[in-house]
């Protein structure tokens, strides 16, 4: 079901609601997503990104019933990610001979999935698009989140299509953000920034000063994922400038995994130790073999310290704390610390592999760890409960 936006934009995606993981099986999409796209009728017609492959026949059909699909003069491809081009294959069967816009990235991107030679139109950062009334401008945005990603902006409907950015995994009956709980929207933001754009974080606040210093009139902001932001639109772009500045909040998050519960008999007694010392600070215990992913992630993102801990198997550590750590390293955290614990039997080399990786992942290490041999008896929980003390 299309939704006018403006006189001149129409949305033409697909609310998923059924959505619950993304990107494979890395990130947890709770509340579904959707796929949108925009139909742009001025003078010419424009066609801004499409809808995920599972959707492209019912796209292309529903397309078809908002227009004449002769009447589209261009397709822009903001991203070539298959979420925002996968019904293009569908359409191009359609109209094979109509230009795609985008970045030389976005061109090796598509070629490179769908293995056509469709008519690219090459655009970069300052190139233009008139349509009658309104001028497109284009902006790439690489590495927000992939290489071949690009902004457009529309001049006099001052609407910014923002592909990736500013967006959230959140389907909804309604188009805007200001008609969802307000809640539930930064909540979603903010998982999204911290599971895609965190790695990014620097770009991201140079694009966003880039485009503030062009002093664009804007009324619109229009992600490629979930709401659009109509009123007080600049809101969502000071929360990017303040998540990217290496962000934290007063809270410490201790993750762990445990095979006979010692591993987390430590963490609890670690964690009454820093309640004991400071009230204030939040503090939150996962477990890495229960917990979703893509919340362990967010947490680790709104720490300003975190713990890992995780029992010493077959000289190493369990494969859920390594796949957790191999993820924060790829988040290239800044300004956060971290420390380790672990219970061993025989040889006690996890605290020592934990701290290395964490090393890697950018953290400051505070210091070497704290490991217990079996189960901790009460005078190691104590000890335990000072560690707490001491890390705040």
């Amino acid at each position: 079901m299309s939704k006018k936006i403006t006189d001149k934009i129409t949305w033409v995606g697909k609310t998923d609601w059924e959505l619950k993981k993304f990107h494979g099986d890395e990130f947890t999409t709770n509340s579904g997503s959707s796929y949108n796209s925009y139909l742009v009728q001025d003078k010419k017609t424009v066609l801004i990104d499409t809808a995920w492959l599972p959707y492209d026949k019912e796209f292309v059909s529903k397309l078809k019933q908002e227009i004449d699909l002769n009447k589209i003069d261009y397709v822009i491809a903001l991203h070539g990610e298959i979420d925002h081009s996968g019904s293009l294959k569908e359409l191009m069967r359609e109209i094979p001979n109509t230009p795609i816009y985008c970045t030389a990235n976005g061109e090796k991107s598509i070629k490179g999935q769908y293995h056509e030679n469709w008519n690219f139109k090459i655009v970069k950062t300052g190139d233009t698009l008139n349509i009658g009334e309104n001028t497109l401008t284009f902006i790439e945005a690489p590495m927000l989140h992939w290489p071949d990603t690009m902004f457009a902006y529309m001049d006099k409907e001052k609407v910014l299509f923002s592909s990736d950015g500013f967006g959230q995994h959140l389907a909804s009956e309604f188009l805007y953000a200001h008609e969802v709980d307000q809640d539930l929207l930064f909540e979603e933001a903010l998982i999204y920034y911290a599971n895609i754009l965190a790695p990014f974080g620097p770009m991201a606040i140079r694009k966003i000063n880039e485009i503030l210093a062009m002093n664009l009139p804007l009324e619109m902001i229009c992600p490629s994922h979930g709401m659009i932001w109509k009123e007080n639109p600049t809101q969502i772009v000071e929360k990017y400038l303040q998540w990217a500045n290496n962000y934290q909040e007063n809270q410490i998050t201790i993750i762990y995994d445990t095979m006979w519960n010692d591993t987390r008999k430590m963490a609890e007694a670690i964690a009454k130790g820093i309640k004991m010392k400071d009230k204030q600070v939040e503090v939150k215990l996962l477990n890495t073999a229960k917990e979703d992913k893509t919340k362990v992630l967010t947490e680790v993102f709104k720490s300003k310290m975190i713990l890992v801990g995780s029992p010493t198997v077959n000289n190493g550590i369990l494969f859920s704390i390594a796949g957790i750590l191999e993820m924060i390293k790829g988040m290239k955290l800044k300004n956060k610390k971290a420390a380790t614990f672990g219970s061993f039997g025989w040889s006690g080399e996890a605290v020592k592999l934990m701290t290395e990786e964490l090393q890697k992942a950018g953290f400051e290490i505070i210091n070497d760890g704290i490991k217990v041999m079996w189960t901790p008896d009460e005078e190691m929980e104590n000890k335990l409960i000072e560690y707490g003390k001491e890390l705040v």
